[in-house]
């Protein structure tokens, strides 16, 4: 593959819902540009950018995958991403690596949930964007009510640049509305076809649609329009970049993937219509935080960011990056600025799926890869050393759902935590995380397919087996009233004797644990109170309820007696701690459990059922905020015991529309009956 410019180069994160046919475009692409003799399929797992076993066994992506295609003496970058909702990540930091984003939308399914949250994400961040309505050629397909939903859902902004010659088992082709041509096709190849009456006044109405468009975008071409005046070629494409650009219009194209119809058109409307990388108008992913600034201009010094690394069993960590100045060759010295480490290039490829080619170098713009950097991570800044600077990093969204796991093998501990590390290098959108106070080893994510991910790969790249284990929450026991209590140990044997004599009152208190002394006459001498402390600090790990630990409990030494020779610290000690068994039981235990703050973003349609659900997870609804495009913001708290499977339970009841966050805000009583089968449960584990 040759070396092009920055201004023959288009980057587009491919995004959709799952199940679109994105995979299946990629190949139509590559086979309509010659890059390939035969196109592949997913469902003959032989396709490009699905490469790796978890994908072929699934016959879907879960990773992102990069597929140049050279088209009219351009690089067209396609950054393919999943389309499940689980990998929202990998279309986070593709986005970020892109200009322009192509969404795919399946004719026969219509707008899907995943294609309104990347919608949604792309208006947000004012992404230009290409609509692809393939598959236009399945059963039942209409065009004109695909049109009307379109138009509900994203405004009357989407314009066709194609529309079918024919619907469903009938569709043979498309028309281009820019050139007002009709092409139908024979294993991919386009063939002019006549047009009939109906077909050429809808093209010319269509083409009036764009024209009015491009007539908005600029006063001299607005003086132009209405002067009645036919506007050139040039006009067109300068006016519908400038539309695209600045949101006012989103192309829609039509055609079918597996049959190769209509790509040679998306392919045109890319190069034609979407920035190029230096762009003044183009979006900027990857943005300044500190150091020399930079634009995108080969003249600039080097710096790139690294948006995605694979985990490769054979060839190990390939980091895939996009030069954003300067350009990169194999002699280039890299320094990593977000690490402060300087990098061994390890080769310079131009990537596509797992297939790789070298290339003498990679100029502003343009994506490339390179193998085995030692301290590089997805989202760090590559640079020259001399001329420092840092992009900010890709923010991911935060984990929602987890899983406790431990090895199958017990020597395989290391192994496992290594292969965790190696794995959240290649998707940093799922945490690793051990629970100080449980011990367990968790991982989380944005679901269970990519949690269930993660595993299988643990088990195909690594050799490691997991079991999935049930969570451990970490309760607390604390206790309601007042108890003054003795605690004396006295021991005689041989020599010296042991004698400890204390009286301590417990309370309750709002702090984790007060320590206080009223000892008057010098009962118990001073020296003594620290080990009095320590006795207490240490019964309080385990509560006389279940063994969990003790909090809010204050405790006042406020008498006892010692012996002049048998008392001792660890008499001391001992007698603190018989007195605390005594007096929590006396002082009404109860069980505390976690409580999390859950915030619950759900379309209007969805909100009763949602709030139903909040009610029998023991939740409380603190409050509703309404959102702009009918989305209700439901404030609640919920015992975290009831909330482990929530991401997924909540995907299933909105259709997958519905997002929440949660965090720990403090602890609450456990109801009666809940606090007797945990303890139950608790003490039946201990006697085993």
């Amino acid at each position: 593959m040759k070396v092009y410019s920055t201004e023959q180069v288009r980057n587009l994160a491919l995004v959709g819902h799952s199940g679109c046919g994105k995979t299946n475009l990629t190949e139509a692409m590559l086979f309509q540009s010659g890059a390939t003799k035969t196109m592949g399929h997913v469902s003959e797992k032989n396709t490009l950018s699905d490469f790796s076993k978890e994908e072929k066994e699934r016959g879907t992506s879960i990773g992102t995958s990069v597929i140049p295609v050279e088209w009219r003496n351009h690089k067209v970058n396609i950054i393919d991403t999943p389309g499940y909702l689980d990998f929202m990540g990998e279309s986070y930091a593709a986005l970020r690596a892109s200009e322009a984003a192509l969404m795919v939308i399946d004719a026969t399914s219509g707008i899907e949930v995943g294609t309104e949250r990347m919608w949604k994400y792309t208006e947000k961040i004012g992404l230009p964007r290409i609509i692809f309505i393939n598959k236009i050629d399945g059963e039942n397909v209409d065009f004109r009510k695909l049109m009307e939903e379109l138009e509900g859902a994203f405004g009357k902004k989407v314009i066709p640049f194609s529309v079918p010659i024919g619907e469903g088992e009938d569709f043979v082709g498309v028309t281009d509305v820019i050139y007002q041509k009709g092409f139908k096709y024979k294993e991919g190849a386009p063939e002019e076809t006549n047009l009939n009456h109906d077909q050429v006044k809808a093209t010319e109405r269509m083409y009036e649609e764009i024209a009015e468009v491009v007539a908005e975008s600029d006063e001299v071409l607005m003086e132009k329009y209405f002067s009645g005046e036919k506007f050139t070629r040039e006009d067109l494409l300068r006016g519908l970049t400038t539309a695209l650009l600045e949101g006012d219009a989103v192309p829609l194209l039509v055609g079918s993937a597996e049959k190769g119809i209509g790509i040679d058109i998306l392919l045109n409307t890319i190069v034609n219509y979407m920035p190029a990388p230096d762009d003044k108008r183009a979006h900027l992913g990857f943005r300044y935080e500190e150091g020399e600034e930079r634009h995108v201009d080969v003249k600039e010094p080097f710096s790139a960011v690294v948006f995605k690394t694979i985990t490769d069993p054979f060839v190990g960590k390939i980091s895939l990056f996009k030069v954003v100045s300067g350009k990169i060759t194999k002699e280039t010295q890299l320094f990593n600025s977000t690490k402060e480490e300087s990098e061994k290039l390890g080769g310079l490829y131009i990537v596509r799926g797992k297939n790789q080619f070298e290339i003498s170098e990679i100029q502003a713009g343009d994506i490339g890869a390179t193998t085995k950097l030692e301290f590089t991570e997805t989202g760090d800044t590559l640079c020259d050393k001399s001329h420092i600077i840092k992009y900010k990093k890709i923010k991911y969204p935060s984990a929602v759902l987890y899983y406790a796991i431990e090895a199958k093998t017990k020597g395989d501990e290391e192994k496992l935590s290594t292969s965790l590390r190696r794995l959240r290098e290649e998707d940093p959108s799922f945490v690793i995380e051990r629970n100080p106070e449980t011990k367990q080893l968790t991982i989380g994510g944005q679901g269970n397919v990519q949690l269930d991910v993660i595993l299988e790969k643990l088990k195909n790249m690594f050799g490691v087996e997991v079991n999935i284990i049930p969570f451990i929450i970490p309760y607390r026991e604390t206790i309601k009233s007042t108890a003054k209590v003795q605690g004396k140990h006295k021991k005689q044997s041989g020599g010296a004797g042991q004698y400890g004599d204390v009286w301590i009152r417990f309370e309750p208190t709002e702090e984790d644990f007060v320590f206080e002394e009223e000892v008057f006459g010098g009962s118990v001498p001073k020296n003594y109170f620290p080990a009095v402390e320590k006795g207490i600090i240490e019964s309080m790990e385990h509560g006389v309820l279940a063994g969990y630990p003790m909090t809010n409990v204050k405790a006042v030494l406020y008498d006892g007696s010692y012996h002049d020779v048998d008392s001792n610290e660890v008499s001391f000690k001992i007698a603190a701690s018989m007195a605390f068994k005594k007096g929590v039981k006396e002082a009404k235990p109860v069980l505390l459990e976690p409580i999390m703050k859950v915030e619950v973003e759900v379309p209007d349609d969805y909100l009763g059922d949602v709030m139903g659900d909040m009610n029998k997870r023991r939740g409380r609804i603190l409050g509703m905020d309404q959102q702009a495009g009918g989305i209700q913001l439901l404030i609640a708290e919920a015992p975290q015991a009831e909330m482990f499977k929530y991401a997924i339970e909540l995907r299933a009841m909105t259709q997958g529309r519905g997002t929440f966050s949660m965090e720990f805000v403090r602890y609450e009583e456990v109801p009666a009956n809940i606090s007797e089968e945990i303890i139950a449960e608790a003490n039946e584990k201990k006697e085993k």
